[in-house]
């Protein structure tokens, strides 16, 4: 008989989210039989979503996999009061089918962030006596904390002591990086209560893109190193446009194109005006499905974040995008993301916010032959299928739920 897994997430499909509707469908693949316990699709703004209403409860069966949505507040604005009342009603709602309606399953798998989610997967397990699995996603309160949401050390000190009271009543943990792992053993987690599970990329989407390359992308006589994602505080590519300046005293031809939305773009976009450099390139923001073809067009894939002790032990998500689609890699990040490069031998590391070091990288990686990039390219693609891939992750979440 299928082991029944109760799926706990505030963001499911069609909302933007790593472990939705391609997480629950492979689980269902291998064996599992899966209920999906997710609010009505709001993310990421706020409203919403055409087609959906807020209902007491809602059904529906998409490939095998049953999903229930329950109501919550929808917000994702800058208001921290509507954005708690968002986590609090999902949360309750969440409790409250739980602990009196949901069928008996063997596991509960719970997704964090928010870490609301973790409060009632607690209780849930209290009550009810199932086991649960917490996949922890963000470090709270420490993301909190890097990113400027939130600045009192009273409510910091108040969301670490929830954070010790969840790892407490929850049965296994998952972190998506050795770091996590590390930083929890050192809060008082006992090290056989975590897994390492390292995130996948959106492999369909990346591996059949669609679209076509913009007029204004560099041609092939150029070097093109290409950053995709989020722009904002966090990235701190400040020192990306300093070493495109530096590198206009050299005679390679080296371009960066900045892929991407977020906070930052503008006052960046200013800076590399003022700066006269004309080997940045922006792009605005693209459909997944077309990201894999900008991906493909360039000859590295930079990742790149500020200097943070939380970063050093954080993977960022795009470093498994650009290894899925078999590019070199330029590291910019310190600690576990540099690790991974090395391990699977697929590019160059710099130093964060160090703009000599990324033009160290990049002229590095621009003068290998075609072979080499190739060769550092079919490393990360070779590494990605064994290690990161969709089908390993889940296969090692499921040797967790079996376990239980």
């Amino acid at each position: 008989m299928a082991r029944r897994i109760l799926l706990i997430t505030q963001w499911f499909d069609p909302e933007p989210t790593l472990k939705g509707l391609v997480f629950a469908r492979e689980l269902v693949k291998q064996g599992f039989e899966v209920e999906v316990l997710t609010g009505f699709p709001n993310y990421p703004g706020g409203y919403i979503y055409p087609g959906y209403r807020i209902k007491i409860l809602q059904r529906e069966v998409i490939d095998g996999v049953h999903i229930t949505r329950v109501p919550l507040y929808p917000s994702h604005d800058q208001s921290a009061f509507r954005r708690i009342l968002n986590y609090l009603s999902f949360a309750f709602s969440i409790l409250i089918y739980g602990l009196f309606f949901a069928k008996r399953a063997d596991v509960v798998y719970a997704y964090h962030p928010p870490l609301t989610v973790g409060i009632a997967a607690g209780f849930i397990r209290l009550f009810r006596r199932i086991p649960v699995v917490y996949d922890i996603q963000d470090m709270w309160p420490d993301t909190l904390k890097a990113t400027g949401m939130i600045r009192s050390r009273t409510a910091l000190k108040v969301v670490s002591i929830i954070c010790t009271w969840v790892y407490a009543r929850v049965t296994r943990i998952v972190v998506l990086s050795p770091g996590f792992k590390r930083l929890l053993i050192e809060r008082g987690v006992a090290e056989t209560k975590i897994d390492v599970i390292f995130n996948w990329a959106d492999e369909k989407s990346l591996m059949e893109p669609e679209g076509t390359i913009p007029d204004v992308f560099p041609e092939n006589d150029r070097f093109r190193i290409l950053f995709a994602g989020n722009m904002g505080v966090a990235q701190a590519l400040d020192a990306v446009l300093d070493a495109a300046e530096l590198l206009q005293s050299y005679p390679d031809k080296i371009s960066f194109i900045m892929l991407g939305g977020g906070v930052d773009v503008a006052r960046l976009k200013k800076k590399c005006r003022d700066m006269n450099l004309d080997n940045v390139l922006f792009l605005p923001p693209v459909r997944m499905n077309q990201v894999g073809a900008l991906l493909g067009a360039a000859d590295a894939l930079l990742v790149h974040l500020r200097v943070d002790p939380l970063f050093k032990i954080t993977i960022p998500s795009k470093t498994q995008a650009y290894m899925v689609v078999g590019k070199p890699v330029i590291m910019a990040v310190d600690g576990d993301a540099a690790n991974l490069v090395r391990e699977a031998d697929c590019g160059f590391i710099a130093e964060s916010e160090n703009a000599r070091s990324i033009v160290n990288a990049a002229l590095k990686m621009s003068r290998l032959s075609n072979s080499q990039l190739v060769a550092l390219g079919d490393n990360a693609k070779r590494y990605y299928q064994k290690n990161l891939s969709l089908s390993a992750g889940v296969e090692r979440f499921a040797k967790v739920f079996n376990s239980l």
